[in-house]
């Protein structure tokens, strides 16, 4: 049985496309950037920002935090709210805690944003620890949130000898994969969200399934 299951955020759980978007335009308008097309702006959904801004958009390290900053002024004004939980996802939260699963979230994005998020959806109650980074830059990459997330838990990393609880890890993007490998734990990718099969499969995720309904059958199942 998959005692712990831990969920990404943007992309698992919710869908943030409207108001991360928005978000990063505005970011970068700040750092002097104009991208008038948002649907090019769609594979910031889930990453680091400071990688994207910089490794994507070749940003300097001083002009990659300007727009952070003013991504994260406009996000915590209205951009976390600019989202849709998915269909079904609250079903499966219930369905898990009720069939005896603890249930966290571990996300790379901060956590004073992810926890009232959470609260937004009415899902928050669902979830034993709700783990994301830290504003300062710190547990950024997904295996260090993912660490934090078991440790909070009480538990060992991996699921090999002298481990008692058996803990998956449910993400749409590659970084979730390698995150819950780094951690010792495998990884169920989510097609519905942003990474797409391609992705997935390459970064080496465990298991994959298509929609919500199709997550809750496996996960009552492992």
């Amino acid at each position: 049985m998959a005692d712990i299951v831990l969920f990404d955020l943007d992309g698992t759980l919710t869908d943030p496309w409207e108001g991360i978007t928005r978000c990063v335009q505005y970011g970068m308008e700040a750092a002097g950037y104009h991208e008038p097309d948002r649907r090019k702006l769609t594979p910031f959904i889930g990453p680091p920002l400071m990688d994207m801004f910089m490794g994507e958009y070749g940003f300097t390290k001083e002009r990659a935090e300007l727009a952070v900053e003013k991504y994260r002024e406009r996000f915590g004004e209205k951009g976390m709210y600019e989202n849709e939980i998915y269909e079904g996802i609250e079903d499966l939260l219930k369905a898990l805690r009720d069939s005896g699963r603890r249930l966290g979230v571990a996300t790379s994005k901060p956590e004073v944003f992810a926890v009232p998020i959470l609260e937004h959806f009415h899902i928050d109650s669902y979830f034993e620890q709700i783990v994301g980074s830290e504003l300062s830059g710190e547990r950024v990459r997904k295996g260090d949130v993912i660490r934090e997330a078991l440790r909070r838990f009480g538990v060992k990393e991996g699921n090999g000898a002298g481990r008692t609880e058996t803990v998956w890890m449910v993400g749409d993007r590659k970084h979730d994969v390698i995150g819950a490998r780094e951690a010792g734990i495998p990884c169920v990718g989510v097609l519905y969200g942003y990474g797409g099969r391609e992705e997935l499969s390459a970064a080496g995720a465990d298991r994959l399934v298509s929609t919500v309904a199709e997550l809750k059958e496996l996960l009552l199942a492992l």
